[in-house]
């Protein structure tokens, strides 16, 4: 009877996220992911080209989510402003949302996007996940100002800080794996923390 290649590719991605869970990309070995998946590293060939594609494969669908989301995220804002809805209606949704709905189900992906991925293509993914959430905003501030809001000037530069800071807290429970609970409860405390601020910048009323 032929053996079960989708069984197969299964034990090979948890032996592949076992090993970079516990090692990091840089510490990982692919003679140690083949001995955790029960078969040779020329086997392991077979799945995957190299190391980077095995990392590749098992952040890429979180990464592409985040973005995914982020970009409905933002057209919904716009369409909303367009459409005329009160402004406590604007900032319903938020980062917050995002990390309870796309990230915490997936939590090991994401501990292996944050604090494992050095020397990876991914090692920088917040910084440049703020420098792409930093011009959106920025570009969002120009459509309120022109809109008539009382936006509240800000640099690049604070805008920057401010994200980072943000979008720090609201991922520091899972990499410091709390358990969800937990996590829900901190991620309210950063909204009641961040968004009157967010708020007063965009020129918008709570």
């Amino acid at each position: 009877m032929p053996r079960d290649k989708s069984l197969s590719h299964d034990r090979v991605n948890r032996a592949i996220k076992e090993e970079f869970l516990e090692k990091g990309f840089e510490g990982a070995s692919i003679r140690s992911i083949g001995a955790r998946a029960g078969m040779t590293s020329a086997g392991l060939y077979r799945h995957y080209a190299d190391k980077d594609a095995m990392f590749d494969a098992m952040v890429k669908p979180l990464v592409e989510s985040i973005r995914s989301w982020t970009e409905k995220h933002t057209s919904k804002k716009y369409s909303l402003l367009e459409d005329g809805v009160p402004d406590k209606d604007l900032f319903g949704e938020n980062f917050v949302d995002m990390v309870k709905e796309i990230i915490l189900p997936r939590r090991d992906e994401f501990i292996l996007l944050m604090s494992r991925s050095s020397g990876t293509r991914y090692e920088h993914f917040i910084h440049d996940y703020v420098e792409d959430n930093q011009k959106e905003f920025l570009e969002a501030i120009e459509y309120l100002k022109d809109k008539g809001y009382p936006v509240v000037d800000i640099s690049e530069q604070e805008l920057h800080m401010l994200l980072s800071a943000y979008l720090t807290a609201c991922f520091e429970p899972i990499i410091h794996d709390y358990d969800d609970a937990k996590v829900i409860k901190y991620l309210d405390t950063v909204q009641k923390f961040f968004m009157p601020g967010w708020l007063r910048i965009m020129g918008i009323s709570q």
